[in-house]
């Protein structure tokens, strides 16, 4: 796949959060990722966590850790996502079933994506859609 090394996704959207318990709680139940490494301090606080989806991946950790990214983070609000998955409609049925805010519920584009758009508990919006570009270097 173009924009592939190895299996490995080039770009990681990268969140810090409140409660980065809670949010790799949501995504994993809610929205569908897998955990793929969960790094916790020795008082329970999320360090550092990758969960992928399809062949992407998302990395995040907690606010307040007080080291550069952190710093450079302050004060900045949330983000968009957006995630390709094969069955919008069974994906957002999951989501709906562990109680996701759902901001747009499952719509045809006029640019062929069938998508929905939520809100996880740190505010940010994700767009789970079929819209997949072909992306050639």
């Amino acid at each position: 796949m173009a924009g592939m090394d190895g299996g490995r996704p080039s770009i990681y959207p990268t969140l810090l959060c409140a409660d980065a318990k809670a949010a790799v709680r949501q995504l994993t139940e809610a929205f569908g990722f897998t955990e793929l490494s969960v790094y916790e301090a020795e008082d329970g606080t999320v360090l550092h966590a990758e969960l992928v989806q399809g062949n992407g991946a998302v990395m995040l950790g907690s606010r307040g850790s007080g080291d550069a990214f952190d710093t450079a983070m302050h004060g900045t609000g949330p983000v968009g996502v957006y995630v390709v998955v094969d069955d919008v409609d069974a994906h957002h049925q999951r989501a709906l079933e562990h109680g996701a805010e759902i901001l747009v519920p499952p719509t045809d584009q006029d640019y062929g994506s069938r998508e929905y758009l939520a809100r996880d508990v740190e505010g940010n919006v994700w767009t789970f859609g079929t819209y997949a570009p072909e992306v050639s270097i």
